[in-house]
């Protein structure tokens, strides 16, 4: 019951994603459906109707929007994140995932190796400052956060 059923992004308005980030969001995407921990916590005294939830991830206004409603469309609530705590890690994942791509075009496999542990060191700081942005308006582990900041920085893209 604390789990994410369905994810919707709404990348309208944004630019059209490079292959490399298509494939990174169907991966995400793929991942954070078959295996994710979501819960909302109550909030002021109200009971939040079980999951699973239905989220849809949004830009509006400058802000990250999460639209959370249960598996048969009920509305449980959304909350805004200011996107300035992700912009530098946003950035530096983008300019890693950069190398990354080039690196395995042409580059031996021990330095593809190198690389990609940085990448997945920038990734693990981007889910540690979701987790941080979200406390207390949602409980996520770690793999959860990952997937989700992916997405986000699909969002970002545009």
């Amino acid at each position: 019951m604390t789990r994410i059923c369905a994810i919707e992004i709404d990348d309208s308005g944004l630019a059209p994603p490079t292959p490399e980030i298509e494939q990174e969001r169907r991966v995400a995407i793929f991942d954070l459906l078959e295996e994710n921990r979501f819960a909302i916590p109550p909030r002021d005294g109200r009971a939040i109707p079980p999951g699973p939830y239905r989220v849809h991830l949004a830009i509006r206004a400058g802000r990250l929007v999460f639209d959370i409603a249960t598996e048969d469309g009920e509305k449980v609530g959304e909350f805004h994140l200011s996107l300035g705590p992700f912009r530098q890690v946003v950035k530096d994942y983008f300019q890693i995932c950069e190398s990354y791509f080039e690196a395995v075009k042409r580059l031996p496999p021990s330095q593809i190796e190198a690389i990609d542990m940085a990448r997945r060191g920038i990734h693990n700081e981007g889910a540690r400052v979701l987790i941080e942005r979200l406390e207390g308006k949602a409980e996520v582990d770690i793999d959860t956060a990952r997937r989700l900041f992916t997405l986000i920085c699909v969002l970002h893209w545009g």
